[in-house]
């Protein structure tokens, strides 16, 4: 019945089943597996003394006055009348909408369901959807709402998803009892039921949770199996050497947090396994001397290491850094990136391939093919998010049963990590270097500008610099959001003709940004308004403020890495988010950052407002895309599936036994899916 066509429900004509088709349902069962990406709980109704702003909600009120329609010209009517309850009124107006005067009276009630907003002291809605009390065909229910596609309608695919579930008496269920019942999971069929028509929010997380086990255990399980086979795969054997001289050079001391992850790494290097690590730490942790570490024991070995950064100006910095730490030590530095100069660059080609070269630092350039290494051991990639799977896999075979070391400043939950990054062993650096700055941080509304503007004046003339943020580039006339274009041209221009404004994005060419960014850290510009290209690695100690617009545009995780572009330096930081939201979860979600300057924390708190579907849809993993209804899966659904399959694994590693046939074909699939990727 699943595979059923479905050309065969009421109402699927030609035109209606192509679209179908463009969304991926060409069944019945691919219509049920079409999940809603969001609901409209109309469970809850409130008053006019206590409701939500800038929220949908179900209000009970009663007619005041009688409907007043007017023709504003052809073909646009406005309706408009007072509605009340026992607190307030409510002046509502109805566009292109006749005959109300028959269907809504005075002195009657009826359950409104609509955005109620403030103007002028008096409460006003637009186009609700009413009903009379007692109705309950649009209130008093959890109505999903789906992705839509042109030629399908919101009503006919709940008409479609009804229909559908109707003729097909239970769905049989895949996975095996014993997994079902010892997590606490509902039944398949139970969850698809209650993931398009929940009669209570206790019942929609419980499909939600049930239908997110289903496709987080196929993934975890062929990471598992990814892992396993990594674990087995030879590696260069490190002899043991000496850090001293390492530690020596350096002008500072460690903290124990990266004494430990460096230990960690030492001991995978020397084990002749290959090494596949991820070094987690916050924004300013010291993972840099860390993967410098590691390229000192691979050189002091006789081997070369890469590392491959995703920005021509991270990579430069990185350059300079792995200089200054290796200054006298014999080890041989070059950096390879898209700008460098034709003759530079296909002398260092050569040079590694004759294995001259010990250390190499770079971009997409190392992942050219005429670009090859004599004796390769370690690969280092930093920010690795930036990267897609298939660069990731394209380095690596360039020294196959390479060590592989990754290094991210996205801080994620420890059960996240345990899915997201399954296949590698995990070091977190949770421990900041002494002397790093407290960067004070605040959220405010543009009604502040005068102010901020006058701050940021203060600070540039004590000496400081500033950075300004912006969520486009260029300026866009469908969009009120701020260009960098257009912001860093007013402040120039209105507000700070006597200073140097300019304005860095990834549009412009890669020597255009290593230039600006020089004269930045040189401090001949005092303002630099850029889009997320300084989100990454940039480092001016001398810049102490940090100013994001449209602040609402930006992940948590994104913001507190934007945040952790100054205090870099002695004097105190600030950061200063600003966002004319009215939306009561995003304000929550901008207030987390002035309280907290813990990565870790501000993530769980990201995750507890959104859910693990943004992390899990992370391409660079290589996963599928998941519904969003993910999003609202609970973490005890994903540390149960992270359990589940690491056991089936560890006693059926290539899931050949009868009783993991269900789990074989499920991993089967989605390699297919993925294609040629990591876990193929």
């Amino acid at each position: 019945m699943l595979n059923t066509s479905i050309s065969t429900l009421k109402g699927v004509g030609k035109v209606r089943q192509n679209a179908l088709h463009n969304v991926g349902i060409d069944t019945l069962g691919d219509l049920l597996a079409y999940y809603p990406r969001a609901y409209e709980d109309r469970t809850k109704f409130y008053t006019l003394d206590d409701f939500p702003e800038d929220t949908a909600i179900c209000f009970r009120a009663t007619v005041g006055t009688s409907v007043k329609t007017t023709i504003i010209r052809k073909g646009m009517t406005i309706a408009k009348c007072k509605v009340f309850d026992e607190y307030d009124t409510v002046d509502i107006t109805f566009f292109n909408r006749r005959f109300l005067e028959k269907q809504l009276f005075v002195g009657k009630e009826y359950i409104f369901y609509g955005k109620i907003t403030s103007f002028r002291g008096k409460y006003h809605m637009q186009n609700p959807e009413f009903e009379a009390v007692g109705k309950s065909k649009i209130s008093g229910k959890i109505l999903p709402i789906y992705p839509l596609t042109e030629g399908i309608t919101r009503n006919f695919l709940i008409n479609s998803m009804a229909l559908t579930l109707a003729q097909i008496k239970e769905i049989p269920d895949y996975m095996p009892e014993s997994i079902v019942k010892s997590c606490g999971f509902t039944s398949l069929d139970t969850a698809i039921k209650n993931v398009h028509f929940p009669s209570s929010p206790e019942l929609l997380q419980k499909a939600v949770n049930r239908l997110c086990f289903n496709e987080l255990i196929t993934y975890s399980s062929a990471l598992a199996q990814f892992k396993s086979s990594i674990r087995a795969q030879n590696a260069p054997k490190m002899k043991v050497i000496s850090l001293n001289p390492f530690l020596e050079n350096l002008p500072f001391e460690l903290t124990n947090a990266q004494k430990k992850t460096i230990n960690d790494i030492f001991e995978d290097m020397y084990s002749g396994y290959s090494m596949n690590r991820l070094v987690q730490g916050d924004v300013g942790s010291g993972k840099t001397v860390v993967a410098a570490a590691a390229a000192y024991l691979s050189a002091l070995n006789g081997y070369q290491t890469a590392v491959i950064a995703p920005t021509e100006i991270l990579a430069s910095q990185h350059y300079k850094n792995f200089t200054k730490m290796f200054s006298g030590m014999n080890v041989r530095i070059a950096l390879l990136v898209g700008s460098t100069a034709k003759k530079e660059k296909e002398a260092i080609k050569s040079a590694l391939a004759n294995g001259e070269i010990d250390l190499v630092i770079g971009t997409h350039a190392l992942l050219e093919d005429n670009v090859v290494f004599k004796n390769p051991a370690l690969f280092v990639v930093d920010e690795q998010h930036r990267f897609g799977v298939a660069q990731r896999s394209k380095l690596s075979k360039k020294g196959q049963g390479c060590h592989t070391l990754v290094m991210s400043a996205t801080p994620i939950p420890r059960t996240l990590t345990l899915i997201i990054y399954g296949e590698l062993d995990v070091s977190i650096i949770d421990e900041l270097p002494p002397g790093r700055q407290k960067i004070d941080t605040f959220f405010v509304n543009t009604g502040y500008d005068k102010r901020l503007y006058a701050f940021i004046n203060k600070l540039i003339s004590e000496g400081s610099q500033a950075y300004v943020v912006c969520p486009l580039a260029l300026e866009s006339e469908e969009s009120d959001l701020a260009s960098a274009e257009e912001y860093a041209s007013f402040l120039q221009r209105e507000i700070f003709p006597q200073l140097s404004v300019a304005m860095l994005h990834g549009k412009l060419k890669a020597k255009e940004k290593q230039a600006i960014m020089e004269r930045f850290k040189n401090k001949e510009i005092d303002i630099l308004v850029s889009t997320t290209v300084v989100e990454v690695g940039v480092d001016v100690p001398n810049a102490t403020l940090m100013v994001v617009r449209n602040a609402e545009r930006f992940g948590l995780s994104q913001l507190h890495q934007l945040r952790g572009r100054v205090g870099r330096g002695s004097e105190k930081s600030y950061c200063i988010l600003v966002s004319d939201t009215s939306n009561s979860d995003t304000k929550e979600r901008l207030n987390i950052m002035t309280k907290t300057s813990d990565g870790f924390k501000i993530a769980q708190e990201d995750l507890r407002l959104r859910g693990p579907g943004d992390f899990f849809g992370m391409a660079q993993h290589g996963l599928p895309k998941y519904n969003s209804i993910v999003n609202h899966a609970d973490m005890r659904t994903v540390e149960c599936a992270k359990a589940v399959s690491e056991k089936i694994i560890a006693d059926d590693p290539e899931l050949k036994k009868p009783e993991n046939q269900w789990l074989y074909k499920k991993v089967h699939q989605l390699r297919n899916k993925l294609g040629d990727t990591k876990l193929n």
